[in-house]
Protein backbone atom coordinates (compact mmCIF):
# COMPACT_ATOMS: atom_id res chain seq x y z
CA UNK A 1 0.00 0.00 0.00
CA UNK A 2 2.92 2.30 0.15
CA UNK A 3 3.29 3.40 -3.33
CA UNK A 4 -0.27 4.20 -3.43
CA UNK A 5 0.06 8.32 -2.16
CA UNK A 6 2.61 8.95 -5.11
CA UNK A 7 0.39 7.75 -7.54
CA UNK A 8 -1.87 10.88 -7.31
CA UNK A 9 0.31 13.46 -8.11
CA UNK A 10 1.48 11.47 -10.66
CA UNK A 11 -0.94 13.40 -13.50
CA UNK A 12 0.15 16.48 -12.35
CA UNK A 13 3.77 15.76 -13.23
CA UNK A 14 2.72 15.54 -16.21
CA UNK A 15 0.48 18.45 -16.82
CA UNK A 16 3.61 20.71 -15.07
CA UNK A 17 5.78 19.21 -17.99
CA UNK A 18 3.92 19.90 -20.70
CA UNK A 19 2.96 23.43 -18.97
CA UNK A 20 6.38 24.41 -18.56
CA UNK A 21 7.16 23.18 -22.62
CA UNK A 22 4.04 25.67 -23.80
CA UNK A 23 5.14 28.57 -21.08
CA UNK A 24 7.97 28.67 -23.55
CA UNK A 25 6.05 28.73 -27.06
CA UNK A 26 6.55 31.36 -29.21
CA UNK A 27 4.87 32.93 -32.74
CA UNK A 28 6.83 32.22 -35.78
CA UNK A 29 5.83 33.30 -39.14
CA UNK A 30 6.01 31.24 -42.37
CA UNK A 31 6.81 32.46 -45.92
CA UNK A 32 7.03 28.90 -47.38
CA UNK A 33 8.19 27.89 -51.35
CA UNK A 34 5.32 26.62 -53.73
CA UNK A 35 5.93 22.97 -55.19
CA UNK A 36 8.36 19.91 -53.74
CA UNK A 37 9.95 22.58 -51.74
CA UNK A 38 7.11 22.71 -49.42
CA UNK A 39 6.94 19.22 -48.76
CA UNK A 40 9.66 19.10 -46.47
CA UNK A 41 9.48 22.46 -44.52
CA UNK A 42 5.28 21.58 -43.80
CA UNK A 43 7.08 18.42 -41.49
CA UNK A 44 9.36 21.34 -39.50
CA UNK A 45 5.93 23.41 -39.44
CA UNK A 46 4.10 20.35 -38.00
CA UNK A 47 6.23 19.67 -35.64
CA UNK A 48 6.61 23.41 -33.97
CA UNK A 49 2.64 23.10 -33.81
CA UNK A 50 2.60 19.89 -32.07
CA UNK A 51 5.25 21.74 -29.84
CA UNK A 52 2.79 24.47 -28.65
CA UNK A 53 4.19 27.21 -30.87
CA UNK A 54 1.71 29.72 -32.52
CA UNK A 55 2.52 29.25 -36.38
CA UNK A 56 1.30 31.51 -38.73
CA UNK A 57 1.85 31.44 -42.77
CA UNK A 58 1.67 33.96 -45.52
CA UNK A 59 0.72 32.23 -48.77
CA UNK A 60 -0.81 33.35 -52.00
CA UNK A 61 -4.31 32.92 -52.60
CA UNK A 62 -2.81 30.81 -55.97
CA UNK A 63 -0.63 27.88 -55.62
CA UNK A 64 0.17 23.89 -56.44
CA UNK A 65 0.95 22.55 -53.04
CA UNK A 66 0.33 25.31 -50.38
CA UNK A 67 -3.73 25.47 -50.46
CA UNK A 68 -3.21 21.86 -48.09
CA UNK A 69 -4.88 21.74 -44.82
CA UNK A 70 -2.58 22.34 -42.28
CA UNK A 71 -3.37 23.45 -38.40
CA UNK A 72 -1.88 26.78 -38.52
CA UNK A 73 -3.19 30.49 -39.03
CA UNK A 74 -2.93 30.64 -42.83
CA UNK A 75 -3.24 34.78 -44.31
CA UNK A 76 -3.82 34.96 -47.58
CA UNK A 77 -3.32 37.71 -50.22
CA UNK A 78 -4.08 38.11 -53.32
CA UNK A 79 -1.69 37.47 -56.88
CA UNK A 80 -2.43 39.24 -60.68
CA UNK A 81 -1.97 35.22 -62.11
CA UNK A 82 -3.97 32.28 -62.18
CA UNK A 83 -3.23 28.94 -61.71
CA UNK A 84 -3.66 28.09 -65.32
CA UNK A 85 -0.60 31.09 -65.57
CA UNK A 86 1.63 28.55 -63.28
CA UNK A 87 0.54 25.16 -65.56
CA UNK A 88 1.52 26.99 -68.62
CA UNK A 89 4.50 28.48 -67.46
CA UNK A 90 5.80 25.31 -65.67
CA UNK A 91 4.57 23.06 -68.62
CA UNK A 92 6.79 25.57 -71.17
CA UNK A 93 9.74 24.82 -68.83
CA UNK A 94 9.30 20.98 -68.67
CA UNK A 95 9.26 20.76 -72.44
CA UNK A 96 12.30 22.43 -72.73
CA UNK A 97 14.12 19.89 -70.37
CA UNK A 98 13.69 17.53 -72.65
CA UNK A 99 15.10 19.23 -75.45
CA UNK A 100 18.12 20.61 -74.38
CA UNK A 101 19.59 20.56 -70.52
CA UNK A 102 20.27 23.56 -68.95
CA UNK A 103 23.57 23.15 -67.46
CA UNK A 104 24.73 26.51 -67.37
CA UNK A 105 23.73 30.07 -65.62
CA UNK A 106 23.04 31.67 -68.98
CA UNK A 107 20.64 29.64 -69.97
CA UNK A 108 19.06 29.22 -66.57
CA UNK A 109 18.90 33.18 -66.46
CA UNK A 110 17.30 33.33 -70.35
CA UNK A 111 16.21 30.44 -71.01
CA UNK A 112 12.96 28.51 -70.23
CA UNK A 113 12.42 28.85 -66.57
CA UNK A 114 13.05 32.64 -66.69
CA UNK A 115 8.90 33.27 -67.13
CA UNK A 116 8.19 30.86 -64.34
CA UNK A 117 10.16 32.82 -61.84
CA UNK A 118 9.30 36.26 -63.07
CA UNK A 119 5.91 35.15 -62.27
CA UNK A 120 6.61 33.78 -59.07
CA UNK A 121 8.67 36.91 -57.87
CA UNK A 122 5.85 39.04 -59.03
CA UNK A 123 3.59 37.76 -55.88
CA UNK A 124 5.56 39.43 -53.58
CA UNK A 125 4.02 42.99 -54.21
CA UNK A 126 0.90 41.97 -53.86
CA UNK A 127 2.00 41.10 -49.79
CA UNK A 128 3.02 45.04 -49.26
CA UNK A 129 0.18 45.96 -51.19
CA UNK A 130 -2.44 43.92 -48.92
CA UNK A 131 -1.84 46.97 -46.16
CA UNK A 132 -4.04 44.66 -43.49
CA UNK A 133 -1.94 41.90 -44.09
CA UNK A 134 1.54 43.99 -43.28
CA UNK A 135 0.05 45.66 -40.46
CA UNK A 136 -1.16 42.14 -38.64
CA UNK A 137 2.75 41.60 -39.32
CA UNK A 138 3.30 44.45 -37.76
CA UNK A 139 1.58 43.99 -34.26
CA UNK A 140 1.61 40.27 -34.26
CA UNK A 141 5.47 40.40 -33.05
CA UNK A 142 6.62 37.20 -34.34
CA UNK A 143 9.80 35.71 -32.51
CA UNK A 144 11.26 34.62 -36.04
CA UNK A 145 10.41 34.04 -39.94
CA UNK A 146 11.04 30.69 -41.30
CA UNK A 147 11.09 30.59 -45.15
CA UNK A 148 12.78 29.25 -47.84
CA UNK A 149 14.98 31.49 -50.18
CA UNK A 150 14.63 30.14 -53.11
CA UNK A 151 11.66 32.68 -53.07
CA UNK A 152 13.23 35.70 -52.13
CA UNK A 153 10.05 37.34 -51.06
CA UNK A 154 10.53 35.65 -47.47
CA UNK A 155 14.00 37.24 -47.15
CA UNK A 156 12.17 41.21 -48.25
CA UNK A 157 9.59 40.24 -45.52
CA UNK A 158 12.27 39.23 -42.90
CA UNK A 159 13.93 42.75 -43.82
CA UNK A 160 11.23 44.86 -43.77
CA UNK A 161 10.01 43.12 -40.52
CA UNK A 162 13.34 43.03 -39.14
CA UNK A 163 12.64 39.79 -37.89
CA UNK A 164 15.39 37.03 -37.07
CA UNK A 165 15.42 34.45 -40.29
CA UNK A 166 15.73 30.81 -40.70
CA UNK A 167 16.03 29.45 -43.78
CA UNK A 168 15.70 25.98 -44.91
CA UNK A 169 16.86 25.34 -48.43
CA UNK A 170 18.80 22.34 -50.77
CA UNK A 171 21.12 25.52 -51.31
CA UNK A 172 21.37 28.76 -52.80
CA UNK A 173 21.26 29.91 -56.26
CA UNK A 174 24.17 31.52 -57.83
CA UNK A 175 26.95 32.52 -54.88
CA UNK A 176 24.50 34.18 -52.06
CA UNK A 177 25.16 31.23 -49.86
CA UNK A 178 28.68 31.92 -49.86
CA UNK A 179 28.26 35.28 -49.66
CA UNK A 180 25.38 35.28 -47.12
CA UNK A 181 27.26 33.29 -45.10
CA UNK A 182 30.61 34.47 -45.80
CA UNK A 183 31.43 30.77 -45.97
CA UNK A 184 34.62 29.86 -48.42
CA UNK A 185 34.42 27.80 -51.45
CA UNK A 186 37.91 27.15 -52.85
CA UNK A 187 37.14 26.80 -56.72
CA UNK A 188 39.73 24.13 -56.77
CA UNK A 189 37.93 21.48 -55.02
CA UNK A 190 33.97 22.83 -54.67
CA UNK A 191 31.80 22.31 -57.96
CA UNK A 192 29.79 25.29 -58.81
CA UNK A 193 26.60 24.32 -59.29
CA UNK A 194 24.74 23.02 -62.61
CA UNK A 195 27.78 21.85 -63.92
CA UNK A 196 27.72 17.93 -62.72
CA UNK A 197 31.24 18.08 -61.49
CA UNK A 198 33.09 15.93 -58.96
CA UNK A 199 35.60 17.04 -55.92
CA UNK A 200 38.26 16.10 -57.84
CA UNK A 201 38.49 18.04 -60.94
CA UNK A 202 40.48 17.78 -64.33
CA UNK A 203 42.48 21.32 -64.96
CA UNK A 204 39.84 21.86 -68.33
CA UNK A 205 37.01 21.15 -65.73
CA UNK A 206 38.61 23.77 -63.32
CA UNK A 207 38.89 26.44 -66.03
CA UNK A 208 35.19 25.80 -66.68
CA UNK A 209 34.64 26.20 -62.98
CA UNK A 210 36.26 29.47 -62.23
CA UNK A 211 34.55 30.53 -65.72
CA UNK A 212 31.10 29.17 -64.11
CA UNK A 213 31.67 31.72 -61.00
CA UNK A 214 32.31 34.39 -62.85
CA UNK A 215 29.32 33.70 -64.97
CA UNK A 216 27.06 33.86 -61.46
CA UNK A 217 28.72 37.55 -61.12
CA UNK A 218 27.49 38.44 -64.58
CA UNK A 219 23.89 36.91 -64.57
CA UNK A 220 22.50 36.41 -61.17
CA UNK A 221 21.68 39.46 -60.98
CA UNK A 222 19.60 39.92 -64.16
CA UNK A 223 18.27 36.31 -62.36
CA UNK A 224 16.72 38.39 -59.74
CA UNK A 225 16.32 41.91 -61.38
CA UNK A 226 12.16 41.13 -61.04
CA UNK A 227 12.52 40.74 -57.03
CA UNK A 228 15.09 43.13 -56.48
CA UNK A 229 13.05 45.75 -58.55
CA UNK A 230 10.30 44.71 -56.21
CA UNK A 231 12.87 44.66 -53.18
CA UNK A 232 14.16 48.63 -54.01
CA UNK A 233 10.43 49.92 -54.47
CA UNK A 234 9.43 48.45 -50.80
CA UNK A 235 12.45 49.31 -49.27
CA UNK A 236 12.44 52.90 -51.38
CA UNK A 237 16.17 52.58 -51.84
CA UNK A 238 18.45 50.07 -54.08
CA UNK A 239 18.29 46.92 -52.61
CA UNK A 240 21.00 43.90 -53.84
CA UNK A 241 20.78 40.16 -53.31
CA UNK A 242 23.75 40.38 -51.02
CA UNK A 243 21.61 42.75 -48.58
CA UNK A 244 19.02 40.28 -48.46
CA UNK A 245 20.78 37.07 -47.77
CA UNK A 246 23.19 38.95 -45.83
CA UNK A 247 21.46 39.03 -42.54
CA UNK A 248 19.98 35.07 -42.27
CA UNK A 249 20.80 33.72 -38.45
CA UNK A 250 20.71 30.11 -39.36
CA UNK A 251 21.02 28.11 -42.38
CA UNK A 252 18.89 24.60 -42.36
CA UNK A 253 20.51 23.11 -45.29
CA UNK A 254 18.66 20.09 -46.68
CA UNK A 255 21.99 17.87 -47.63
CA UNK A 256 24.71 16.20 -45.51
CA UNK A 257 28.31 14.96 -46.51
CA UNK A 258 27.59 11.03 -47.50
CA UNK A 259 25.56 13.05 -50.34
CA UNK A 260 27.79 16.62 -50.83
CA UNK A 261 31.11 16.40 -50.90
CA UNK A 262 33.34 17.79 -48.26
CA UNK A 263 33.79 21.94 -48.01
CA UNK A 264 34.50 24.82 -45.57
CA UNK A 265 31.00 25.35 -43.79
CA UNK A 266 30.44 28.39 -41.35
CA UNK A 267 28.93 27.70 -37.68
CA UNK A 268 25.34 28.83 -38.66
CA UNK A 269 25.07 26.44 -41.60
CA UNK A 270 22.87 23.37 -40.43
CA UNK A 271 22.77 20.10 -42.04
CA UNK A 272 19.41 18.40 -41.88
CA UNK A 273 19.62 15.97 -44.83
CA UNK A 274 17.52 13.15 -45.36
CA UNK A 275 14.96 15.04 -42.94
CA UNK A 276 11.91 13.58 -45.38
CA UNK A 277 12.82 10.08 -44.69
CA UNK A 278 11.01 8.08 -41.90
CA UNK A 279 9.70 4.80 -41.50
CA UNK A 280 7.72 3.17 -43.93
CA UNK A 281 4.37 2.69 -43.71
CA UNK A 282 2.34 -0.35 -44.23
CA UNK A 283 1.24 -0.50 -48.25
CA UNK A 284 -2.02 -0.84 -49.48
CA UNK A 285 -3.48 -4.41 -50.59
CA UNK A 286 -2.92 -2.77 -54.31
CA UNK A 287 0.83 -2.20 -54.05
CA UNK A 288 1.45 -5.33 -52.26
CA UNK A 289 -0.43 -7.46 -55.03
CA UNK A 290 1.75 -6.04 -57.15
CA UNK A 291 4.91 -6.49 -55.47
CA UNK A 292 3.87 -10.44 -54.37
CA UNK A 293 2.88 -11.12 -58.19
CA UNK A 294 6.91 -9.76 -59.08
CA UNK A 295 8.31 -13.07 -57.87
CA UNK A 296 11.55 -13.39 -56.92
CA UNK A 297 12.51 -10.75 -59.86
CA UNK A 298 10.90 -7.84 -57.34
CA UNK A 299 10.33 -4.28 -58.31
CA UNK A 300 11.74 -1.24 -59.72
CA UNK A 301 10.66 2.08 -58.51
CA UNK A 302 9.95 4.85 -60.85
CA UNK A 303 8.80 8.35 -60.19
CA UNK A 304 10.51 11.82 -61.96
CA UNK A 305 9.22 13.87 -58.58
CA UNK A 306 5.85 15.20 -57.68
CA UNK A 307 6.08 17.90 -60.34
CA UNK A 308 7.06 15.86 -63.97
CA UNK A 309 4.51 13.31 -64.59
CA UNK A 310 4.47 13.36 -68.44
CA UNK A 311 7.07 12.98 -70.90
CA UNK A 312 7.09 13.78 -74.61
CA UNK A 313 5.51 10.36 -76.39
CA UNK A 314 8.60 9.80 -78.64
CA UNK A 315 10.79 9.33 -75.63
CA UNK A 316 8.26 7.83 -73.30
CA UNK A 317 7.66 5.42 -76.05
CA UNK A 318 11.86 4.50 -75.97
CA UNK A 319 11.58 4.11 -72.15
CA UNK A 320 9.01 1.59 -72.30
CA UNK A 321 10.86 -0.46 -74.40
CA UNK A 322 13.71 -0.47 -72.15
CA UNK A 323 11.58 -1.28 -69.17
CA UNK A 324 10.15 -4.07 -70.63
CA UNK A 325 14.02 -5.87 -71.16
CA UNK A 326 14.59 -6.32 -67.70
CA UNK A 327 12.44 -9.37 -65.52
CA UNK A 328 11.40 -7.36 -62.58
CA UNK A 329 7.96 -5.39 -62.19
CA UNK A 330 8.00 -1.76 -62.51
CA UNK A 331 5.54 0.46 -61.05
CA UNK A 332 6.20 3.70 -62.84
CA UNK A 333 3.95 6.99 -61.63
CA UNK A 334 3.22 8.28 -65.01
CA UNK A 335 -0.34 10.40 -65.66
CA UNK A 336 0.26 10.92 -69.35
CA UNK A 337 -0.75 8.66 -72.15
CA UNK A 338 0.24 5.45 -71.68
CA UNK A 339 3.15 4.49 -74.37
CA UNK A 340 1.54 2.58 -77.02
CA UNK A 341 4.29 -0.13 -76.50
CA UNK A 342 4.27 -0.96 -72.80
CA UNK A 343 5.04 -4.00 -71.72
CA UNK A 344 3.51 -6.47 -69.08
CA UNK A 345 5.90 -6.05 -66.74
CA UNK A 346 5.10 -1.81 -66.25
CA UNK A 347 2.52 -0.75 -64.40
CA UNK A 348 1.16 2.77 -64.43
CA UNK A 349 -0.22 4.49 -61.41
CA UNK A 350 -0.83 8.38 -60.92
CA UNK A 351 0.49 8.02 -57.70
CA UNK A 352 2.60 5.99 -55.50
CA UNK A 353 4.20 5.76 -51.94
CA UNK A 354 7.49 6.04 -52.84
CA UNK A 355 9.49 5.99 -49.47
CA UNK A 356 7.28 3.10 -48.57
CA UNK A 357 7.77 1.41 -51.84
CA UNK A 358 11.66 1.96 -51.86
CA UNK A 359 11.94 0.49 -48.35
CA UNK A 360 10.10 -2.34 -49.15
CA UNK A 361 12.93 -5.69 -49.50
CA UNK A 362 11.56 -6.48 -52.73
CA UNK A 363 12.48 -3.23 -54.13
CA UNK A 364 15.71 -3.93 -56.53
CA UNK A 365 16.19 -0.46 -57.95
CA UNK A 366 15.00 3.24 -57.98
CA UNK A 367 14.20 5.02 -61.02
CA UNK A 368 14.76 8.74 -60.62
CA UNK A 369 15.19 12.36 -61.77
CA UNK A 370 17.27 13.02 -58.86
CA UNK A 371 16.07 15.56 -56.90
CA UNK A 372 17.45 15.67 -53.23
CA UNK A 373 14.04 14.44 -51.84
CA UNK A 374 14.20 11.07 -54.00
CA UNK A 375 18.29 10.90 -53.75
CA UNK A 376 17.98 10.98 -49.75
CA UNK A 377 14.96 8.32 -49.78
CA UNK A 378 16.75 6.22 -52.00
CA UNK A 379 19.81 6.75 -49.44
CA UNK A 380 18.05 5.76 -46.06
CA UNK A 381 16.08 2.81 -47.87
CA UNK A 382 19.78 2.09 -49.60
CA UNK A 383 18.23 0.95 -52.63
CA UNK A 384 21.19 1.76 -55.85
CA UNK A 385 19.42 4.54 -58.46
CA UNK A 386 19.40 4.81 -62.25
CA UNK A 387 19.21 8.20 -62.46
CA UNK A 388 18.14 10.95 -65.46
CA UNK A 389 17.95 14.43 -63.91
CA UNK A 390 16.31 17.08 -65.81
CA UNK A 391 16.85 20.52 -64.24
CA UNK A 392 18.23 22.69 -61.58
CA UNK A 393 20.69 20.69 -58.71
CA UNK A 394 19.24 17.32 -60.55
CA UNK A 395 23.20 16.87 -62.46
CA UNK A 396 24.74 17.68 -59.09
CA UNK A 397 23.09 15.18 -56.98
CA UNK A 398 23.26 12.67 -59.71
CA UNK A 399 27.10 13.07 -60.06
CA UNK A 400 27.67 12.62 -56.35
CA UNK A 401 25.60 9.17 -56.00
CA UNK A 402 27.80 8.04 -59.38
CA UNK A 403 30.97 9.17 -58.04
CA UNK A 404 29.90 7.12 -54.75
CA UNK A 405 29.20 3.66 -56.73
CA UNK A 406 25.64 4.03 -55.74
CA UNK A 407 23.90 4.55 -58.86
CA UNK A 408 23.96 5.31 -62.73
CA UNK A 409 23.52 8.13 -64.82
CA UNK A 410 21.79 8.34 -68.06
CA UNK A 411 21.65 11.32 -70.30
CA UNK A 412 17.93 11.59 -70.90
CA UNK A 413 18.27 13.69 -74.03
CA UNK A 414 20.63 10.94 -75.27
CA UNK A 415 19.63 7.98 -74.03
CA UNK A 416 18.47 4.71 -75.90
CA UNK A 417 15.99 1.85 -74.65
CA UNK A 418 19.33 0.02 -74.68
CA UNK A 419 20.82 2.26 -72.43
CA UNK A 420 18.05 2.47 -69.86
CA UNK A 421 18.03 -1.45 -69.98
CA UNK A 422 21.55 -1.53 -69.71
CA UNK A 423 21.73 0.64 -66.77
CA UNK A 424 19.17 -1.42 -64.53
CA UNK A 425 20.09 -4.50 -65.06
CA UNK A 426 23.83 -2.75 -64.04
CA UNK A 427 22.90 -1.61 -61.02
CA UNK A 428 20.59 -4.85 -60.02
CA UNK A 429 23.01 -7.61 -60.88
CA UNK A 430 26.46 -5.69 -59.92
CA UNK A 431 26.24 -6.41 -55.71
CA UNK A 432 29.05 -3.23 -55.44
CA UNK A 433 25.97 -1.21 -56.19
CA UNK A 434 23.60 -2.35 -53.56
CA UNK A 435 26.83 -2.60 -51.12
CA UNK A 436 27.79 0.99 -51.72
CA UNK A 437 24.34 1.98 -50.89
CA UNK A 438 24.41 0.44 -48.06
CA UNK A 439 27.73 1.54 -46.89
CA UNK A 440 26.13 5.09 -47.81
CA UNK A 441 22.70 4.53 -46.05
CA UNK A 442 24.57 3.20 -42.68
CA UNK A 443 26.85 6.50 -42.32
CA UNK A 444 23.80 8.54 -42.72
CA UNK A 445 21.67 6.75 -40.26
CA UNK A 446 24.49 7.33 -37.90
CA UNK A 447 24.11 10.37 -36.37
CA UNK A 448 23.19 11.71 -32.33
CA UNK A 449 19.82 12.86 -33.61
CA UNK A 450 17.20 13.15 -36.05
CA UNK A 451 17.19 15.80 -38.63
CA UNK A 452 13.58 16.91 -37.78
CA UNK A 453 14.70 17.38 -34.45
CA UNK A 454 17.75 19.12 -34.85
CA UNK A 455 15.48 21.28 -37.92
CA UNK A 456 13.27 22.20 -34.61
CA UNK A 457 15.74 22.72 -32.07
CA UNK A 458 17.46 25.62 -34.16
CA UNK A 459 14.03 27.58 -35.44
CA UNK A 460 13.74 27.42 -31.54
CA UNK A 461 16.87 28.31 -30.75
CA UNK A 462 16.28 31.63 -33.40
CA UNK A 463 12.70 32.09 -31.41
CA UNK A 464 14.23 31.80 -28.10
CA UNK A 465 17.35 34.39 -28.68
CA UNK A 466 15.82 36.58 -30.92
CA UNK A 467 18.39 35.29 -33.47
CA UNK A 468 21.87 34.06 -33.24
CA UNK A 469 24.14 36.88 -33.56
CA UNK A 470 27.31 35.16 -32.01
CA UNK A 471 27.41 33.12 -34.86
CA UNK A 472 27.80 35.55 -37.45
CA UNK A 473 31.26 36.22 -38.90
CA UNK A 474 32.75 39.58 -38.66
CA UNK A 475 33.53 39.45 -42.26
CA UNK A 476 30.27 40.78 -42.81
CA UNK A 477 31.27 44.12 -41.95
CA UNK A 478 34.39 43.73 -43.91
CA UNK A 479 34.85 45.69 -47.41
CA UNK A 480 36.23 43.24 -50.44
CA UNK A 481 39.72 44.37 -49.66
CA UNK A 482 39.64 44.18 -46.47
CA UNK A 483 38.08 40.55 -46.53
CA UNK A 484 40.71 39.12 -48.66
CA UNK A 485 43.67 41.13 -46.86
CA UNK A 486 44.68 42.74 -49.86
CA UNK A 487 45.17 46.34 -47.26
CA UNK A 488 47.66 44.23 -45.09
CA UNK A 489 49.20 42.96 -48.22
CA UNK A 490 50.03 46.19 -49.74
CA UNK A 491 51.06 47.65 -46.64
CA UNK A 492 53.63 44.82 -46.15
CA UNK A 493 54.42 45.02 -49.25
CA UNK A 494 55.36 48.27 -49.18
CA UNK A 495 57.41 47.88 -45.99
CA UNK A 496 58.99 45.02 -47.91
CA UNK A 497 59.68 47.29 -51.05
CA UNK A 498 60.88 50.21 -49.12
CA UNK A 499 63.35 48.17 -46.96
CA UNK A 500 64.76 46.58 -50.84
CA UNK A 501 65.08 50.10 -51.93
CA UNK A 502 66.79 51.38 -48.86
CA UNK A 503 69.08 48.19 -49.01
CA UNK A 504 69.76 48.55 -52.73
CA UNK A 505 70.70 52.60 -52.16
CA UNK A 506 73.11 51.94 -49.44
CA UNK A 507 74.60 48.93 -51.47
CA UNK A 508 74.67 51.69 -54.56
CA UNK A 509 76.08 54.20 -52.71
CA UNK A 510 78.91 51.53 -50.90
CA UNK A 511 79.83 50.60 -54.37
CA UNK A 512 80.27 54.21 -55.87
CA UNK A 513 82.67 54.56 -52.71
CA UNK A 514 84.51 51.89 -52.68
CA UNK A 515 85.19 50.86 -56.79
CA UNK A 516 84.85 54.72 -57.91
CA UNK A 517 87.79 55.82 -55.68
CA UNK A 518 90.15 53.37 -57.07
CA UNK A 519 89.08 53.86 -60.25
CA UNK A 520 90.14 57.46 -59.83
CA UNK A 521 93.26 56.49 -58.09
CA UNK A 522 94.25 54.07 -61.34
CA UNK A 523 93.38 56.73 -63.46
CA UNK A 524 95.25 59.20 -62.11
CA UNK A 525 98.21 56.66 -62.06
CA UNK A 526 97.94 56.20 -65.76
CA UNK A 527 98.22 59.77 -66.61
CA UNK A 528 101.65 60.14 -64.25
CA UNK A 529 103.16 56.80 -66.05
CA UNK A 530 102.65 58.91 -69.59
Amino acid sequence: MAPAPLSAPLPLCVCLLLASGFAQAGKLLVVPMDGSHWFTMRSVVEKLIQRGHEVVAVMPEVSWQLGQSLNLTVKMYSVPYTLEDLDREFKAFAEAQWNTVERSLFFIAKGSSYGLFELTFSHCQSIFSDKKLVGYIKESSFDAVFLDPFDVCGLIVAKYFSLPTVVFTRGALCHYLEEGAQCPSPLSYVPRSFLGFSDNMSFQEKVRNHISRLEERLFCPHFFKKALEIASDIFQAPTTAEDLFSHISIWLLRTDFVLDYPRPVMPNMVFIGGINCHQGKPLTKEFEAHINASGEHGIVVFSLGSMVSEIPEEKAMEIAEGLGRIPQTVLWRYTGTPPPNLAKNTILVKWLPQNDLLGHPKTRAFITHSGSHGIYEGICNGVPMVMMPLFGDQMDNAKRMETRGAGVTLNVLEMTSDDLANALKTVINDKSYKDNIMRLSSLHKDRPIEPLDLAVFWVEFVMRHKGAPHLRPAAHDLTWYQYHSLDVIGFLLAIVLTVAFIVFQCCAYGCRKCFGKKGRVKKAHKSKAH
